[in-house]
């Protein structure tokens, strides 16, 4: 049986040329390393973003609340103009807004909160329709 390892026998080009190519993947592996760290959020970053969905959810919770006590719960036949209904959703946004700054003086309304719930209620209704189209997919199967 022969012990000898086909690999030992290397030239000393062979090691040197897999000397190079070891220190070249160190020296890669490095620069990739020193980029994921500058790309990845800091700490503070990471727990500024959680406040901020958690900001998101709370102001699209109390929105939903608020829309459907004020606007979704009035009877049909009930003689408004969509008009009334607009002002009233407006008015809905703007008390889940200031529910969430009741600690805080609040006189103005900050846009980003805004264009957020605006997201927020399309991704919302997107979502609805997702499961509406599941449920119909599903049932049209048993059917």
């Amino acid at each position: 049986m022969n012990n000898e390892m086909p690999w030992v026998n290397l030239t000393q080009e062979e090691v040197n040329d897999l000397r190079s190519k070891k220190f070249e993947l160190s020296q890669y592996g490095k620069q990739k390393l020193k980029q994921m760290m500058n790309e990845n959020p800091t700490i503070d970053e990471m727990i500024e973003e959680a406040a901020r969905r958690e900001r998101s959810n709370r102001i699209l919770e109390r929105y939903n609340q608020f829309y459907n006590a004020e606007c979704a719960s009035l009877t049909h036949g009930t003689p408004i103009t969509p008009e009334f209904q607009q002002a009233m959703t407006l008015d809905c946004m703007l008390d889940a807004i200031r529910c969430e700054n009741l600690n805080d003086e609040f006189d103005v309304v900050s846009i980003d909160d805004i264009n957020d719930l605006i997201e927020r209620l399309y991704q919302q209704g997107k979502d609805y329709l997702n499961k509406v189209q599941e449920f119909k997919d599903s049932a049209d199967g048993v059917a």
